[in-house]
């Protein structure tokens, strides 16, 4: 079962959503040539304590940090290091946050200085499947119509979409039901209601969708070391438009 959100849990979730959303437009300044990832966590250590929340990443299942950054080829779950940050890479951060008892979760890809335009076209073509996504997260739609539409726009351009990753239901838990793959059958699946909250986060490759997973157990890379891009915004279904409770005024496409 989806959950359904009542009219004072969504205004909690709005409040989680926004301080993710904050906390990443700090963490994102902080990306630039010479910095290592490690102290980029660091430093959202201090911002989420700043803001009174908790991480949702650290010490879920495991994992070691306070949220994702990966660089590159490295697709999701990369974990802050002594990797430094050079000039013309992308970093993707990957933000999740309790606030109350409630998680906002929200991602960007920074672009390091001028990158290469191949690459670029690759986040603008990632961050545009993620708004027209949220255009069908809208009540009375199929779940499947928010995942076709990512597959449709991300394949269109010449890209892949992992298969092995994907966005879900969030609210007092980091991962909820419903599981929202980056690809799907228009139509299918469940259908979409008021009150419901969803991440939706397309993970697009350049090369193969295929991805391995390193050492750490964590860090997933693609299988050719081409590069991937990540953007995941946190909406709300509405009887309406659809509600981004991650809006970020700064964004690549728009």
């Amino acid at each position: 079962m989806i959950p359904i959100k009542n009219e004072r849990e969504i205004e909690r979730m709005r409040v989680a959503c926004r301080s993710a959303s904050a906390i990443l437009e700090r963490v994102s300044s902080l990306v630039c040539p010479g910095v290592a990832t490690r102290e980029v966590d660091q430093a959202a250590a201090r911002f989420i304590a700043e803001a009174g929340c908790k991480s949702a990443f650290l010490g879920y299942r495991g994992f070691p940090g306070n949220i994702c950054i990966s660089v590159n080829e490295e697709v999701v779950h990369g974990i802050g290091g002594e990797r430094k940050i050079q000039y013309g890479d992308i970093v993707k951060l990957d933000i999740g946050v309790i606030d109350q008892g409630w998680v906002g979760d929200t991602a960007t890809t920074v672009p390091v200085g001028v990158i290469d335009p191949a690459i670029q076209r690759l986040l603008v073509v990632t961050e545009e499947a993620l708004h027209i996504a949220i255009t069908h997260a809208r009540d009375g739609r199929r779940l499947g119509d928010i995942c076709n539409a990512v597959e449709t726009a991300v394949l269109s351009n010449g890209y892949t979409v992992v298969r092995e990753f994907v966005g879900h239901g969030v609210g007092r838990k980091l991962h909820e039901e419903p599981q929202i793959p980056n690809y799907g059958k228009r139509g299918s699946g469940p259908r979409l209601k008021p009150g419901m909250i969803l991440a939706i986060e397309p993970m697009v490759n350049m090369g193969t969708s295929a991805v391995k997973i390193l050492g750490d157990n964590w860090t997933v890379i693609t299988a050719d070391r081409k590069p991937s891009a990540h953007f995941e915004h946190t909406v709300l279904i509405t009887k309406g438009e659809p509600e981004i409770l991650t809006w970020r005024e700064k964004t690549l496409s728009r």
